[in-house]
């Protein structure tokens, strides 16, 4: 009886506590195979579909499309000076009574139509599809347990995330989800600010607003704080537009973030996979969302590939990207590098996310023919695919959901190169180099996440990539040459340590025939009309 008296009186003290912890419960994490620790991580094995598959298309699509004015609008409005503060004034009003929630709350999505568009991007050629499931601006693109800001109670009031997910699964392809919410904390502090000069010097933007604000408002029961997270202390050099990039790591002076917002990040994660049960995720972070002031990315890791598994009867499908990966860390998800790839062969699969304008929709790139050429496009695959990687291609989409002409236009390109030649693509692997030729000559490194893209000039008829598939090389000449310039392929010189003596036949995709000589300086090649062909040239040697 005293036993019980005690833990009666024991019970009654941590009640307050209890009912604390009750307020903010953590999804339960999948066990199994994988725990949360990047040594148990390295276990992860690339899955054998991804390897195949090659290329994939993102609709990196979200309310910062809305005002159709280039990417990371929701940060960039809050700046004084900055041409998108200056942008949102205009269309909008001034960033301390109309702040980027209001955008939100003008994004209705009203001609997306998701079934269409994957029919195009399958018809294409993509092997999977990405699909934007939040990025910095922090609002959740389906119907989230854990952030009142979602697609379903504001804005288009759509489960965009579920709409993307049944229109790439009726087309049979993988559905992926890039995730960017980790960094909403230091990405928004630009909303607690206000103008330098002006009438309206000193006066606060929006990002300070609490629910009690909202009365009145159409954003009434709604707290700003669950969307920009600026209940806090500004990092250092805030002030400066720029200094988030050398604070991405969250080192350099960023303001840690609380582990409520920890929490969040990851319930709301957690959330999506359990609902959406994506094949892909892609993180937007170094390493793993919130590493390594935080432990929740390696939980969120843990818990994919272990729900996954279930999912897939034991085995791992799953994929799962980040940047700026260490050697250690490329063992155990899938190193991404945005906007350019690496000027070597790489060991492990790796992929290259780009796009063929901003990331999020800018009008000012479709009026000043901005985008990049389906031909363009077509280059950066095939030197991608020769070092073991994959490509992510991002088609912007208006605010409305819709693709413009010239985006279509550069889809149906793509279509079009890929019918003639898509078997120097899919399920290939590396060569013994990956090219020869001028820009194959030329150091490239990376810098940061990537952002080596186009460098070194255009290719010329002299740029030649290689894969294989089985007892097939696949050449790519990347430019169309000069009428009747021979193409000489000096890496399949007899003397060459790459030569094979089986190779004796090669053909031209798409052509009737094509004049060639094995010979002492290289594969000479002497090409029929190509005048209907796209670039690049597709050589089958075998």
């Amino acid at each position: 009886m005293t036993k019980m008296k005690n833990y009666l009186k024991i019970s009654l003290l941590l009640t307050p506590f209890l009912f604390l912890f009750s307020c903010t419960p953590k999804e339960k994490m999948e066990t199994g195979r994988f725990e949360p620790t990047w040594e148990s991580l390295s276990q992860y094995e690339v899955p054998q579909w991804f390897r195949d598959a090659k290329f994939g298309i993102w609709a990196h699509w979200g309310p910062q499309c809305q005002p159709e004015a280039g990417d990371w609008y929701a940060r960039n409005m809050y700046y004084q000076g900055h041409w998108q503060y200056r942008y949102h004034v205009e269309h909008y009003g001034h960033p301390s009574e109309v702040g980027f929630k209001d955008v939100i709350n003008q994004w209705k999505a009203e001609n997306w139509n998701p079934e269409e568009l994957l029919a195009l991007y399958k018809r294409a050629g993509a092997k999977y599809f990405f699909a934007l499931g939040n990025h910095h601006d922090n609002l959740d693109l389906w119907n989230s347990k854990y952030q009142p800001w979602n697609s379903v109670a504001v804005g288009p009031q759509k489960d965009i995330l579920a709409g993307w997910a049944q229109a790439a699964r009726n087309n049979g392809l993988p559905f992926g989800v890039s995730i960017h919410s980790a960094h909403a904390w230091r990405w928004y502090e630009g909303a607690q600010l206000s103008d330098k000069e002006g009438p309206l010097a000193g006066v606060p933007y929006d990002g300070k607003l609490s629910k009690k604000d909202g009365k009145g408002k159409w954003w009434q029961g709604l707290d700003p704080q669950d969307l920009y997270a600026q209940n806090h202390e500004l990092s250092e050099e805030s002030e400066n537009i720029g200094s988030i990039h050398h604070q991405w790591h969250w080192g350099n002076g960023a303001l840690a973030p609380s582990e409520e917002y920890c929490l969040n990040f990851y319930n709301r994660t957690v959330d999506m996979i359990n609902q959406i049960q994506p094949d892909l995720i892609y993180f937007d972070d170094t390493g793993l969302p919130l590493w390594p002031v935080s432990n929740v990315g390696l939980e969120v890791a843990a818990h994919f590939y272990n729900s996954n598994m279930r999912l897939n009867e034991g085995k791992l499908e799953a994929v799962l990207f980040g940047k700026v990966l260490t050697e250690e860390q490329k063992a155990c998800m899938v190193w991404d590098v945005e906007r350019g790839a690496p000027d070597q062969i790489q060991e492990l699969p790796w992929q290259s996310c780009t796009c063929i304008g901003g990331w999020h929709y800018e009008r000012g790139i479709y009026n000043r023919n901005g985008y990049k050429s389906a031909k363009t496009v077509v280059q950066l695959l095939v030197d991608i695919v020769s070092k073991n990687g994959n490509m992510l291609l991002s088609i912007p989409l208006r605010g409305d959901g819709s693709i413009d002409d010239k985006a279509l236009k550069i889809v149906e390109d793509i279509a079009q190169w890929m019918d003639i030649n898509s078997e120097c693509i899919y399920e290939t692997r590396p060569w013994h180099i990956y090219g020869e030729g001028p820009k194959a000559e030329q150091a490239n490194p990376i810098n940061a996440q990537g952002f080596n893209e186009g460098r070194g000039g255009p290719y010329t008829a002299d740029d030649i990539r290689f894969t294989r598939k089985g007892e097939s090389l696949y050449a790519v000449i990347m430019e169309k040459p000069a009428p009747k310039q021979r193409i000489l392929i000096k890496s399949l010189a007899a003397d060459s340590p790459y030569f094979e003596t089986k190779f004796d036949k090669v053909d031209l995709l798409g052509a009737e025939s094509v004049t060639y000589n094995f010979g002492k300086t290289g594969l000479e090649i002497r090409l029929p009309d190509i005048q209907d062909l796209p670039a690049p040239l597709v050589l089958k040697i075998y």
